[in-house]
């Protein structure tokens, strides 16, 4: 194949969620809420959560891997690239790219990584295994975004502000090169911002104390998620419309040739914004944060895995991703599909 025609294509998605679904009248019996007061702020309305002894990043993301290649109409065997997003992996290290590659049983010694960028991470995953496919590098590359959050929330009246947003789950596609001029992944696009790192963060516990350990014991508050809401739905706000206007005006559309936009499940009043902003009607937008809240790295193959499975997506479709999240990070797809 001329390499300087190659395209990425998306040739199978697939998702995973947890057994365990989690209300919000289930959160009232934990902390002083009410099932109103979390769905006028996020339009939550349950969300899954793993089962110790069960679920693990890996093993979701395998389960998502599965689907996605069973689709693809490959085996585990034809995978040459993993890119596992993740900020919930299953050790401190090694990361959980790796341990997919054993849970699918992949014996041959591939190269895997992990991709750090909470919840632009799949995005950012899709980047770069985009570019090994139109470089000729490799040919069918895996990427999976998995996420365990609920292990490491502060489920109490104190938390509620964060620990009603985030649910766990994962979902995957399978990259293949395509020929078909103009159709395929498009471009991609990522960006950062890290004079706000602290805006929304995890801040233990980090390698930079002589003793880790004694301080997460004395300062056990900063394992838990901190975020200044307000500011990340200012951001939000700004940064999802111009990652999504800078996919569309680099292929020379606009927003009113998008027929699905696919956003980070973040907060459904950021993905209800963006849709006002980018004049888009309801079928045009894919949510499902109101059934599994806010996944992280995992939220939008999630999306992207429903979206196709509900019939929503169809060949030659103009289809974006989008997300924004810690870091600041942002980024967007464009794909014709």
């Amino acid at each position: 194949m001329n390499n300087s025609l190659r395209h990425s294509e998306i040739a199978g998605v697939g998702h995973y969620v947890p057994a365990r679904v989690v209300t919000n009248a289930d959160l009232t019996t934990l902390m002083d809420t009410t099932d109103e007061w979390i769905q006028e702020r996020t339009g939550i309305r349950e969300r899954r959560w793993f089962e110790e002894g069960k679920d693990t990043t890996a093993n979701m993301g395998a389960n998502a891997a599965r689907k996605a290649l069973e689709m693809a109409g490959l085996t585990p065997d034809d995978v040459q690239l993993i890119v596992f997003a993740t900020l919930s992996p299953d050790y401190f290290f090694p990361g959980s790219g790796v341990l997919l590659q054993r849970e699918l049983g992949i014996q041959a010694p591939i190269p895997a990584f992990d991709v750090r960028n909470q919840c632009s991470g799949f995005v950012y995953a899709l980047s770069m295994a985009d570019q090994f496919i139109k470089t000729g590098m490799y040919d069918t590359v895996l990427v999976v975004g998995s996420e365990i959050h609920s292990s490491g929330l502060d489920i109490s009246t104190r938390g509620r502000g964060v620990s009603v947003i985030f649910g766990d789950g994962a979902g995957a596609v399978v990259l293949r090169p395509s020929t078909r001029e103009g159709h395929g992944i498009l471009s991609t696009h990522l960006h950062s911002q890290g004079e706000h790192a602290e805006e929304l963060i995890v801040k233990e516990p980090g390698s930079n104390r002589n003793n880790r350990v004694d301080y997460v014991v004395a300062n056990e508050l900063d394992m838990y998620p901190y975020m200044n809401g307000q500011n990340v739905f200012k951001h939000a706000v700004v940064r999802f419309p111009q990652v999504i206007k800078e996919a569309l005006d680099q292929n020379g559309y606009e927003s009113k040739d998008i027929d699905m936009l696919i956003p980070h499940q973040a907060n459904l009043r950021i993905t209800q914004y963006v849709q006002q902003k980018m004049g888009l009607t309801d079928d045009k937008i894919f949510s499902n944060i109101q059934r599994y809240g806010n996944t992280t790295a995992a939220s939008v193959p999630i999306a992207l895995s429903e979206a196709v499975q509900e019939g929503r997506i169809k060949r030659g479709d103009l289809v974006c991703l989008a997300a924004f999240g810690s870091g600041f990070t942002w980024a967007s797809a464009l794909i014709k599909w």
